[in-house]
């Protein structure tokens, strides 16, 4: 039995497995995305004690009491996601939602640092809006 919090709710599961497949097929929270379920693209990035992390490599046996936060769990006000609306960051939808939980980590940990750097080593996006992801995401940090 594993009891974490996710998006300020009590969970307790017995479910084995990566945090991913516990968010999307036992608690239906579906802004996580399965991209390359290495943990290389970013589209699964959930904030695990406020940290970023890819959730389709973070194992639950790993997560005993720890809180854990998916794009569900902001509020609609959040800085973050006006900045991103403000700036039409977002094409698809795939990614954002992983790019927003990073920056969201980066605001809440007073990491602004090398903004270009840490989404091209945590996100793999196609989309033709980056720039306008960086701008949103330059406006909040």
């Amino acid at each position: 039995m594993t009891a974490l919090t996710v998006n300020g709710r009590a969970v307790e599961t017995t479910f084995d497995g990566p945090l991913l497949h516990l968010l999307r097929g036992e608690l239906d929270l579906f802004a996580a995305k399965l991209g390359c379920g290495e943990g290389n693209c970013g589209a699964c990035t959930v904030i695990v004690n406020g940290q970023a992390v890819q959730s389709c490599q973070t194992p639950l046996w790993d997560l005993e009491g720890a809180e854990v936060r998916t794009v569900e769990g902001l509020r609609a006000d959040d800085p973050v996601i006006a900045a991103f609306m403000e700036e039409n960051a977002a094409q698809c939808g795939f990614c954002i939602p992983g790019i927003l939980m990073t920056v969201t980590a980066l605001r809440d940990q007073g990491k602004g640092g090398d903004l270009l750097q840490t989404l091209d080593e945590r996100h793999i996006c196609r989309c033709g809006t980056h720039m306008r992801i960086l701008r949103a995401a330059r406006t909040v940090l």
